[in-house]
């Protein structure tokens, strides 16, 4: 029987990628997108069927926990219980310290760190109960660095791991893997829309000269979920070019 994988943020140009890799793998494949983003996500759906992979979407607010509740609840009634999860829902708000307020500091806490409390809590019982999970979580090059601007994102992303390894330890002898994937500079819409010379300035930084193609960072996270990757858990694995080596 086909695997269930959800992929929070699973609209946007990662989550695009992954959602792809993981139909093409064969798993039942189903993306999450915040209730405002409705009309995109059909869109969205209709672009995927057009290339010929079948993906569900769903809707929920990644930041409140009753939300991600009914989420699952939903999911394990219309496809069966999450085999697969990859937490990929993220924002930035970037400012430096001096300018940061406290709502672009919570704002990102919550999407990017709390969601993955919020979205892995309902999932867990079922994966111990039937002794099998993948459990991703998509860190970032600048939760391992740091980086000027982002203590809020630095910060989430670093919790992250911090939450992958605690995590995997319990789930270890019950068939779960929780491990991380720390993606580099990724060509998305949204490092397509930088200024030529602030992404000029990016790559010439990054040992290979360019940054990552999203497919990439999906054929990663292909395998942690594969039965290939079962002896590996906590790892933090990193896909950034050489932009960080650690």
């Amino acid at each position: 029987m086909a695997r269930i994988a959800l992929v929070t943020g699973g609209i946007g140009g990662l989550g695009t990628a992954i959602c792809t890799r993981l139909a093409k793998e064969g798993c039942t494949v189903v993306a999450n997108h915040h209730p405002s983003e409705a009309e995109a996500a059909e869109a969205w759906k209709k672009e995927r069927a057009a290339e010929g992979v079948d993906v569900a979407t769903i809707a929920a607010d990644v930041s409140s926990y009753e939300d991600c509740v009914r989420m699952i609840q939903e999911i394990s009634e219309q496809q069966g219980p999450v085999d697969i999860l990859v937490n990929c829902a993220g924002i930035t708000r970037d400012k430096t310290f001096k300018k940061m307020e406290a709502a672009h500091w919570q704002a990102v806490i919550n999407v990017n760190l709390s969601s993955v409390f919020n979205v892995t809590r309902p999932v867990w019982e079922g994966m111990l109960e039937r002794g099998f999970g993948r459990i991703i979580n998509i860190s970032s090059v600048n939760g391992q660095r740091g980086q000027f601007g982002q203590a809020n994102y630095s910060a989430a992303k670093a919790g992250m791991h911090g939450f992958t390894m605690a995590l995997a330890q319990e789930g270890a002898a019950k068939g779960i893997t929780v491990n991380t994937v720390s993606p580099g500079y990724t060509d998305t819409a949204m490092t397509l829309a930088m200024d030529d010379k602030v992404r000029n300035s990016i790559i010439s930084g990054i040992p290979m000269r360019r940054m990552a193609q999203p497919s990439e960072i999906a054929a990663a996270i292909a395998f942690l979920v594969s039965d290939d990757a079962a002896y590996v858990t906590g790892a933090n694995l990193p896909v950034n070019g050489g932009l960080f080596m650690h």
